[in-house]
């Protein structure tokens, strides 16, 4: 019987590129840089400074509204202290008092009596004004131009390139199946070369 069937197999083909290491030195430079600052003259001049500090002065002619609160909470408490310390030396009188003896009267003598002792004289405004003083200020400042070089040396550069591999593929492996046989008759016996096979024999 013929080989109806052929099978080629066709091999890898690759191509390989090798870049040796190598060690590359690249030669120093020098460069000298000259730079220039420009000097000046400055003058700085601060004026004479006096500040007046008013407030306390008139929070006494005028009080603000959190300082009167808080000096009629102070006269209410003092008041209330004096009421009650004139209730109670009242209240002992009436305790301790005779028959026939006028306490009332003793009492209203004592509420209307005029006031005696010393008496304090203020003055208007009560508090100081608060002055302070900064005297004036002059500064000169001169600065001559300066010159300044700056010198660059670069050392020699070695540099270490190493080396590689490159591959590329030019043929890439296959299998190559091919039919070689002759044409196939169905039926067999559409075949010019047909022969009958003798099943009697």
């Amino acid at each position: 019987m013929d080989q109806l069937i052929q099978i080629t197999t066709v091999p890898i083909q690759y191509e390989l590129k090798v870049n040796n290491a190598r060690l590359e030195y690249s030669r120093s430079k020098a460069e000298l840089e000259i730079h220039r600052n420009d000097g000046g003259l400055s003058i700085k001049s601060r004026p004479v400074k006096l500040k007046l500090d008013s407030f306390q002065a008139r929070n006494s002619v005028v009080p603000t509204t959190a300082t009167s609160v808080k000096q009629s909470a102070q006269k209410g408490q003092q008041a209330a202290y004096s009421a009650t310390a004139q209730l109670a030396q009242e209240g002992q009188l009436l305790l301790k008092a005779d028959i026939g003896q006028d306490v009332i009267g003793q009492i209203m003598q004592q509420r209307t009596a005029q006031p005696t002792g010393e008496f304090e004289l203020g003055f208007t405004p009560s508090a100081p004004v608060d002055i302070s003083y900064e005297a004036p200020d002059l500064t000169i400042n001169y600065e001559m131009d300066k010159l300044n070089f700056d010198l660059k040396v670069a050392n020699g550069n070695f540099e270490f390139i190493p080396g590689n591999i490159e591959m590329s593929i030019t043929q890439r492996p296959q299998v190559l199946i091919e039919y070689v046989g002759g044409p196939l008759y169905v039926p067999p016996s559409a075949n010019p070369d047909y022969e009958p096979v003798d099943v009697r024999a």
